[in-house]
């Protein structure tokens, strides 16, 4: 699974309507309204990098009141979710 963390800065008079438009594409996972320097944190999940383009370039960044995107790419996580999930199924730690 690929993760990439977007940024999102929308227009002022757009952000909900922005958010529950991108929380609704396939691959989206979630969508945080935020605080500082951007409007929107959305969390991409894919199983190929290929994906990424048509998720982020062709469909986020075409949704109506979307400004500009910054995207990030994950390549490990550290979560406490994540760790009690895995002991839950239990897989064993290193």
């Amino acid at each position: 699974m690929i993760t990439a963390v977007v940024l999102v800065e929308t227009e002022v008079n757009r952000v909900p309507e922005a958010a529950a438009h991108i929380a609704d594409l396939d691959g989206v996972s979630e969508v945080y309204s935020v605080t500082g320097d951007v409007d929107l944190v959305v969390m991409v999940r894919v199983r190929e990098h290929e994906e990424l383009a048509d998720v982020i370039a062709d469909r986020l960044g075409k949704v109506p009141g979307v400004r500009s995107t910054k995207t990030y790419l994950a390549f490990r996580a550290y979560s406490r979710h994540d760790l009690d999930a895995a002991f839950a199924l239990g897989i064993e730690a290193d």
